[in-house]
């Protein structure tokens, strides 16, 4: 057994290959199918077979591209990256068979993908299009005059976006409903998991779940000016689940140290809350919660009443909403912040030199060598190099194992299927396929998307079966490529940047206990709230970056594992804090200055310490206090944040 687990390929390695138990989106398998199949079937009746096979295209790159929940959300990330699309074919058609100046022109959009890519979640599929259609149209012969293939790509993701949208008159709304409710419903099952070790996993979904929704939410306020009735209930009752949040760590604490968890009609309360969010019941809330006592529970009864009251009022005060954006600044404005933005930003300058180089190195490589259908070496390096699906390094081996699974698939297709009116049928079974291997990974999207390529491809240049070797060859090369020029070249891929990102959060941590803890003359509870949801959100992209920097080779990963802890003890810091703050909020005698001040100095310690080096550092401080006090518990999250970071394990 033990020489098995030897043999056994390193977790770093596999970490890709299992699937994510996530459900399959129905809704998305229905929709792909269609929206792929119907344009060939629409082109073989037209007898324009390659009208049908591009219409086709440009549906993939819409199903791909739909990843929102919201209606708005989906119409403008299917939409825009459609219009880059149709500029990247336009520019890579014009250089088609035209040598080192096709290598040029293609270097020079990657840089500009890869820049516009950090602009945010729409941009980056934006930029991917770009790039991905300017390399198809430099790499295939397209149909003349230079504007079928935008006009008929396009066409295609108008096709995704009609389907789309078809449920927008009888659902809009309902995906901002299902979030937020989903949101009571995590903050039922965390107030449940009070004084159990389950409480720092429920926590986190909650933060993930807030997120969600406040992402959702927000995203429709910046395009709806003014106080939309719908919007306003859905932020209030949204903001008024955050005192429930805040009560939960008090809670917590409360059920560990008395032994006893809350009581069970409580959390079933939040769930009736959740249902009413859900199916938008208005009318006089009913509770039946038992007498509380301690200052922790006052904290949830006090907090719960008030999110029944909200959740249960048919029309919110919409000037008595705080939707921390306010008013969204001009279109012209926000724009010339972003172009600011990607211009002066040094990460954003970094990845497109990374990108336009690897392109320029694959274009290089396929005009010195004699590759047939070049393309696709370019569109590997594309795939692999986008900065926001991961870890370069694994996501360069999971396309060559992905792919090696698609040609399975697909070599059997290409060579018994005949073409024609067989391949809408076909086309109809791999289309459904990508939404539901989509969700399940970056391997299984592969899997699912090359077969859909290749077809496509055969009726485009009609080589069959004999696709199949050169594009796992392709795909290999683009997989090298990605990963010497994109990877190994770069020292800044060798470290783990999670320590970087960890010292902001408790330096921010710091700031939040100072802000907690002030002067009733200084005091903005909606300024305490937003500076600890942000703080939340850091700690969940800090938790992702060390997702990612789990999948990178020794020693990144190493490294990145050994920050572990510390991420947790950081948490519970924050968790302590708001505690506190809540116990003084509902009774409890608040903590002298110089004890908030002690607290203080040692985070800014410990996050002057975690910058100061790529390995964990020691840190020293005297920290004590009142050991009866609201900061006791906090301070004893911060020795052992402080111990965490001792190389001995211990701190003086």
């Amino acid at each position: 057994m033990a020489r098995n687990a030897r043999m056994a390929p390193p977790p770093w390695l596999t970490a890709g290959l299992r699937p994510q138990p996530t459900p399959i989106p129905w809704a998305a398998v229905a929709r792909a199918s269609i929206a792929l199949a119907a344009p060939l079937a629409v082109g073989f009746a037209a007898d324009r077979p390659v009208y049908g096979a591009l219409v086709s295209m440009g549906a993939l790159s819409g199903v791909i591209g739909d990843t929102a929940d919201a209606y708005r959300m989906r119409f403008y990330n299917i939409a825009v990256p459609q219009l880059f699309g149709a500029l990247g074919v336009t520019l890579g058609s014009l250089v088609f068979g035209q040598g080192w100046l096709a290598v040029v022109v293609l270097t020079l959009i990657a840089l500009v993908s890869g820049m516009i890519s950090s602009i945010g979640a729409v941009a980056s599929v934006s930029g991917l299009l770009l790039l991905l259609n300017a390399v198809v149209g430099a790499g295939l012969p397209l149909p003349e005059p230079w504007w079928t293939a935008p006009l008929l790509l396009s066409l295609g993701g108008v096709v995704v976006l009609v389907l789309t949208l078809l449920g927008w008159p009888l659902r809009g709304g309902v995906p901002e409903r299902t979030a937020v409710a989903g949101t009571y419903r995590s903050v039922a099952e965390l107030l449940e998991a009070a004084g159990s070790d389950a409480y720092d996993e429920k926590r986190r979904a909650v933060t993930a779940s807030l997120n969600q929704s406040y992402d959702l939410v927000l995203a429709r306020r910046a395009r709806v000016h003014g106080r939309a009735p719908a919007l306003v209930r859905l932020l209030s009752q949204l903001n008024v689940v955050i005192p429930l949040v805040e009560a939960a760590p008090a809670a917590h604490l409360a059920a560990l140290r008395f032994h006893r968890p809350l009581p069970a009609e409580i959390p079933a309360a939040v769930r009736e809350l959740a249902e009413a969010v859900e199916e938008g019941r208005t009318g006089t809330p009913v509770l039946d919660l038992p007498e509380a006592s301690r200052p922790s529970e006052k904290a949830v009864d006090h907090a719960l009443r008030h999110a029944a009251a909200v959740v249960h009022k048919a029309e919110p005060n919409p000037y008595n909403v705080d939707d921390r954006l306010g008013r969204p600044a001009a279109l012209r404005v926000r724009a010339r912040r972003t172009a600011r933005a990607v211009l002066v930003s040094e990460a954003s300058w970094r990845y497109g030199l990374r990108l336009a180089l690897c392109i320029g190195l694959a274009q290089a490589l396929v005009s010195l060598v004699d590759v047939p259908r070049s393309y696709w070496v370019a569109l590997t390096v594309t795939f692999v190099m986008k900065p926001d699906f991961g870890s370069v390094f694994s996501r360069a081996v999971l396309r060559a194992l992905g792919t090696a699974a698609g040609l399975v698939i697909a070599a059997p297709l290409l060579a018994e299927v005949p073409r024609g009116w067989w391949d809408v049928p076909v086309m109809l079974a791999l289309g459904a396929l990508i939404p539901a291997f989509s969700a399940k990974g970056y391997a299984f999207q592969t899997a699912a998307i090359t077969p859909v390529i290749l077809l496509l491809s055969d009726l485009l240049n009609r080589q069959g079966v004999d696709l199949v070797l050169p594009r796992l060859y392709d795909s290999l090369v683009g997989c090298g490529i990605a990963l010497v020029a994109g990877y190994l070249l770069w020292p800044e891929s060798w470290h783990s940047r999670v320590g970087d990102r960890l010292a902001d959060a408790v330096a921010d941590c710091a700031a939040y206990v100072t802000r907690a803890f002030c002067s009733p003359e200084e005091e903005d509870q909606g300024a305490r709230v937003r500076a600890r949801r942000a703080l939340y959100r850091d700690l969940s992209a800090v938790r992702s970056e060390f997702q990612r920097a789990l999948t990178e080779p020794p020693p990144t990963g190493t490294v990145a594992a050994a920050w572990w802890p510390l991420v947790v003890a950081v948490e519970r810091i924050v968790d302590a804090t708001t505690a506190a703050r809540v116990r003084v909020n509902h009774g409890a005698p608040a903590p002298a200055p110089e004890e908030v001040a002690a607290v203080e100095r040692q985070l800014r310690e410990l996050a002057d310490g975690l910058r100061s080096s790529d390995v964990l550092v020691e840190v020293r401080a005297e920290l004590t206090g009142d050991e009866e006090g609201v900061l006791a518990p906090l301070r004893q999250e911060v020795r052992a944040a402080r111990a965490i970071a001792s190389p001995r394990g211990e701190a003086d």
